[in-house]
């Protein structure tokens, strides 16, 4: 093989080496971006239904939230007395 054949073959195999290396890095970022948005939603939508809930249930029964609000506070207490 000639020099100027070997030479243009490197060339070529370093321009498809980059083109494949800035698609997997465009392919990363999408992947990180996607997780990112489905945590974001799947962590950050149930803990406000949680206390959507929790607020509902204080409001339709306030003397039994004042109970566990009590009682919860008695164990952590407990828990982190010295």
């Amino acid at each position: 093989m000639s020099p100027s054949i070997q030479e243009s073959q490197n060339t070529r195999n370093q321009t498809t080496n980059e083109a494949a290396r800035q698609t997997a890095n465009r392919v990363a970022h999408s992947a990180a971006d996607a997780t990112q948005e489905c945590a974001s939603y799947y962590v950050g939508q149930p803990a406000k239904d949680l206390f959507s809930l929790a607020k509902d249930y204080a409001h339709d029964k306030p003397d039994i939230a004042a109970f566990w609000c009590f009682g919860l506070g008695v164990l952590v207490g407990w828990k982190l007395k010295p």
